[in-house]
């Protein structure tokens, strides 16, 4: 009975849930295959542009102001210092093999700065440009945040780099808008965060998707857990928390948190759980790890907004160790193999299709209702997996494996961080979300998806076919050009990163001009309906040269059952 009226409660706050898009992975250097850490990040919009973005290192003279934009809108926030140097960015991989990624989860709606300087985009790109580490970029973070104000709401963040892996939470802290009597000019004495960091255990697995994941956390003791009151400290080895001075006595004075500090849980504290946390984010969060590491099957319950517990770990052990290209399988998760597989309900059509288009909430004769929220999804801008190596030089040691649309549907390209510029297919001045470009590797791929939503059943295997052959070859390319890029650099630093940016450039041309003519391909083989014979990806035609009939694939049963239920006799033929 109590569980019945918990699902009640929540399947009617379903309408108010914000949603948000964005899942990431996180894998430590004992959990890999090859010792290298592991971020990934898919970047789920329906307005956001598929770029490899690129910024070149700088130096600047004292005094250089920079003007933040906001992610969401563009919207100027202000202008802030810009540091004396900044670091060289490929995507959101910088030149030390930094790597940032993130989701937000929105919180406490009332937390919001509008005054703030901030935003959670900006978050990522100047921690990007100004750290060397790990470490350095959460503090170079948190510090900003704290001199010039947070704009947005709650967010995670992954942050890596070949060493180790942290997760980051924070929220602003609302306004308390006071009015200078000097210059008039209104500021807010709240500006700032509270926030967690915690570092991922090398041999262990994490995840976040739109739902702030850290609960309890060990307070300050000086051996492993800081605040943000002995920030310097955070560059010791032995640290591995790290958590604003406070998080718990702002919780407090807001009346969020009534408990001992042993008790507080950043996560049940800034953003209490509702069905759309669970169904919509931790549900993401449970294929990941269920996929990595199994033994998920006590969690399915809470995952699934049917009760608020047991919560699952932030971080698990996996059975085996996982690659990069392990990340980019489970982007491609929509349930499969659960009672929830988004491929097999009706609302998948004829075609078995595991999507569903917008809105993801919906009402019928007075009821909310809602769509599943899977890791695969369509309006996927890019996805990433990042690849760092602390057993080689910086520029060969970080891979950023970039792919556009659907990560489902994608390949990702291998992308050195060495590289000195991105190719024009991938670069930001190349089309965007509201003009096409032949040219552009985002409308490239998504003009193949678009092909395979059609018939997503009839397509798949087709599909799964191509991407495995050039993920494959990616790989044995890497491992070719690693060595290659190795014995060069140990001569020429210089052309060895004239080297990595060819490797980059052309496999990443190369396997776009491959999936072009692949979507020629699946039109051609699948053109109205029917399934042109063909035998090595050569349509098949009789001994005068002509094409053979296509296959004609008839609808699931299933489908057959309801088009008699709906219609009765209507398209029954007659008996003679």
């Amino acid at each position: 009975m109590k569980k019945t009226k918990y699902i009640l409660i929540l399947i009617f706050a379903i309408s108010s849930f914000q949603i948000f898009s964005c899942t990431s992975y996180l894998v430590g250097k004992a959990a890999t295959t090859d010792g290298s850490t592991l971020i990934s990040y898919a970047g789920d919009s329906h307005v956001r542009y598929g770029q490899l973005y690129f910024k070149p290192a700088g130096k600047w003279a004292e005094g250089t102001m920079m003007t933040i934009y906001d992610r969401s809108s563009n919207k100027p926030l202000g202008q802030i210092p810009q540091a004396r140097e900044t670091y060289k960015v490929i995507g959101f991989m910088n030149e030390h093999q930094v790597s940032i990624g993130e989701s937000t989860y929105g919180g406490r709606s009332e937390l919001s700065d509008t005054l703030g300087k901030i935003d959670w985009g900006s978050i990522m790109f100047l921690g990007l440009q100004r750290a060397k580490t790990a470490r350095e970029a959460i503090k170079v973070i948190v510090e900003l945040l704290d001199a010039h104000g947070y704009y947005s709401s709650g967010q995670s963040y992954s942050i890596a780099d070949p060493n180790e892996v942290w997760i980051l939470e924070l929220i602003g802290k609302g306004m308390d808008i006071k009015t200078d009597r000097r210059t008039k000019q209104a500021y807010n004495t709240r500006k700032g965060a509270v926030w967690v960091a915690r570092r991922v255990p090398d041999n262990c697995i994490s995840a976040h998707a739109n739902h702030a994941r850290i609960t309890n956390f060990p307070m300050e003791n000086g051996t492993t857990s800081i605040s943000s009151k002995n920030l310097d400290k955070i560059f010791e080895p032995n640290i591995e928390t790290v958590y604003a001075h406070d998080v718990i006595s702002f919780a407090r004075e807001m009346k969020y948190f009534k408990g001992t500090d042993e008790e507080f849980s950043f996560s049940d504290t800034y953003a209490p759980l509702d069905f759309g946390a669970a169904r919509f984010c931790e549900l993401r969060v449970w294929a990941m790890f269920n996929r990595a590491a199994g033994g998920m099957d006590k969690y399915w319950d809470y995952a699934t907004g049917k009760t608020k517990g047991p919560r699952m770990p932030l971080w698990v052990k996996p059975n085996r160790k996982l690659s990069p290209q392990d990340l980019m399988t489970f982007k491609g998760d929509y349930l499969q193999g659960t009672e929830l597989d988004m491929s097999k309900d009706m609302g998948a059509g004829p075609q078995e299709m595991p999507y569903r288009w917008r809105p993801m909430t919906w009402k019928h004769q007075n009821k909310d209702y809602f769509h599943e929220r899977v890791t695969a999804t369509q309006q996927t801008a890019f996805s990433w997996v990042s690849q760092m190596r602390n057993f080689m030089p910086n520029p060969i040691g970080g891979i950023f494996w970039y792919g556009l649309d659907d990560a489902n549907l994608t390949v990702h390209a291998p992308f050195y961080c060495g590289m000195t510029h991105v190719p024009f297919a991938y670069d930001e001045s190349n089309g965007d979300i509201l003009t096409y470009s032949e040219t552009s590797a985002f409308w490239t791929f998504n003009r193949v998806s678009h092909t395979i939503y059609l018939f997503y059943n009839r397509l798949i295997d087709d599909v799964r076919k191509k991407q495995n052959s050039l993920s494959d070859k990616f790989v044995n390319y890497v491992k070719a050009s690693d060595a290659a890029a190795m014995a060069i650099y140990k001569e020429n630093p210089e052309f060895a990163i004239q080297y990595l940016t060819e490797f980059s450039h052309n496999n990443a041309n190369a396997m776009l001009a491959e999936w072009k003519e692949f979507g020629n391909f699946l039109l051609v083989k699948y053109l109205d309906g029917n399934v042109k014979q063909e035998k090595g990806g050569v349509f098949l035609r009789n001994e005068y040269d002509f094409p053979l009939n296509p296959k004609n694939p008839e609808l699931p049963d299933d489908f057959k059952q309801i088009i008699i239920e709906k219609t009765g006799e209507r398209f029954s033929i007659p008996k003679n």
